[in-house]
């Protein structure tokens, strides 16, 4: 039988290059894996510089997020609630949860612990949601919520949804119902209770992202180090020890990992990239057989379960864009979850550019119970573009000029073009690309049934 390498061992130099090789692959793999924790550890460093920390500060986006709030795909067209408990200072938080609020509570691997909303338990009544350490053996009292999340950390994500105002969206009800949150301790008094503070959020430049140099590690670090053992499975700490992030023990590693480790954090990121850019072979990104518009989670689970894998390409690649995944964005519920078709494509193939101009056509009647979005954001970090416009977005709420049949036509381009209203008109970075996003919520059955489909983003010369 033949032996690997004539059953010797190897040369020397060709050892220390294939371990090499292999703590990069390790460095790949630990970046992609744990893209989900270090997406949202950013959003939480960049909040809480601007806006302090505490369970009891809730930062609220008042007048609109716009791409001066610097995060993955953020919404322009809710006002958004957002923060990060810390049940290892605090214990059991209880959090009083608006009605209508289309909102989740996730881990910091960004799993799901509960929709909140049409979709949660409160079935969009509001209520009292009990989130548990995950090490907690205390008693659970009655008539709560209660979840117990994998790690310590917990994002608290919270939309609220606008008004119809005067030929625009009117924020004042979705701010009111966003400033009647509440968040306490499980087992203090109500004098020892800390008052809510709800900061404005709107208007600030705010750097949320997750880290493109080398704080990437030490970050995922000092999560691993604060996190219990039981938050990431032994094979994947395995791959962690292997570029020296060990829990408990100095990160100090060697030259060999040290190299590993700057390679990595310039090159994962651009494979990621090329995952997205070249799509599956499977096609089950494709929301139809005949469009450009993709999903997410390709036909997964909102934890990226296929039926008989877990589709780590696909998750790596949503959380370089975006952040916050859950069943209600996923599930085919009528009328309640919401749909994010998007597209970084024109119906010929090619991808979008902001030196050109494009328009999408929708058709009349889009199947959306509480209002539908259209955003524009970049390509590789799912950032607004930033604009003399601000708000690369518009929605359902803007009194847009209907087509004869009833259709919207909504354009893209560095210029707006002549005669096309301004709500109408999403401004780009000229040689930048980009990529549109298409929100539905509450989306009906003439969505999943296919009977309404967007058009193709179309190019105009």
């Amino acid at each position: 039988m033949k032996q690997i390498n004539n059953g010797n061992w190897l040369d020397a130099k060709e050892a220390e290059s294939l371990r090499d090789e292999l703590v990069y692959q390790r460095a790949v793999y630990a970046y992609m894996t744990m893209l989900p924790a270090l997406n949202v550890i950013g959003m939480r460093d960049g909040s809480e510089k601007a806006f302090g920390g505490g369970y009891n500060v809730l930062p609220i986006w008042k007048q609109r997020m716009d791409s001066r709030t610097m995060v993955p795909t953020p919404n322009a067209d809710v006002i958004y609630s957002m923060s990060y408990l810390d049940l290892k200072k605090t214990g059991p938080l209880v959090v009083k949860a608006p009605p209508n609020v289309i909102g989740m509570f996730t881990d910091f691997f960004q799993r799901t612990i509960t929709d909140v909303g049409a979709i949660g338990p409160d079935r969009a009544r509001g209520g009292l949601y009990l989130l548990l350490p995950p090490d907690y053996t205390g008693p659970i009292p009655a008539s709560y919520f209660a979840f117990k999340s994998s790690t310590y950390n917990v994002f608290l994500f919270f939309r609220t949804i606008m008004a119809k105002g005067d030929g625009k969206p009117d924020p004042t009800p979705a701010v009111k119902a966003a400033e009647s949150t509440r968040v306490y301790p499980l087992w203090a008094t109500e004098k020892e209770i800390k008052p809510m503070e709800f900061p404005d959020a709107s208007g600030k430049r705010v750097n949320m992202m997750y880290p493109t140099d080398q704080a990437y590690w030490t970050k995922l670090k000092e999560f691993v180090d604060y996190e219990p053992v039981s938050a990431i499975d032994p094979e994947l700490r395995g791959v962690l020890a292997s570029i020296g992030i060990v829990k408990g023990e100095p990160f100090k590693p060697d030259s060999h990992q040290q190299t590993a480790l700057q390679k990595a954090i310039q090159t994962a990121p651009k494979m990621i990239i090329a995952l997205r850019q070249l799509g599956r072979d499977d096609g089950r990104n494709r929301y139809y057989k005949d469009r450009q518009w993709e999903t997410a989670w390709a036909g997964g689970t909102a934890d990226w379960m296929q039926e008989s894998y877990l589709d780590v390409n696909q998750r790596a690649g949503f959380f370089q864009y975006a952040y916050s995944s859950a069943p209600a964005m996923v599930m085919k519920t009528t009328g309640a979850g919401s749909k994010y078709p998007y597209t970084a494509r024109d119906g010929s193939g090619n991808l979008l550019n902001g030196s050109n101009t494009y328009k999408l056509r929708l058709p009349p009647n889009a199947p959306a119970a509480l209002f539908w979005a259209v955003t524009a954001y970049n390509v590789t970090d799912g950032t607004m573009p930033e604009t003399p416009q601000l708000l690369p977005s518009t929605n359902g709420y803007y009194d847009i000029p209907k087509q004869t049949d009833g259709s919207i036509e909504i354009w893209f381009g560095p210029q707006k073009p002549q005669d096309v209203a301004d709500a109408a008109f999403i401004q780009t970075v000229p040689g930048r690309a980009f990529l549109v996003a298409l929100r539905l919520y509450g989306a009906e059955d003439a969505f999943y049934d296919q009977t309404w489909k967007p058009d193709d983003i179309a190019r105009v010369k």
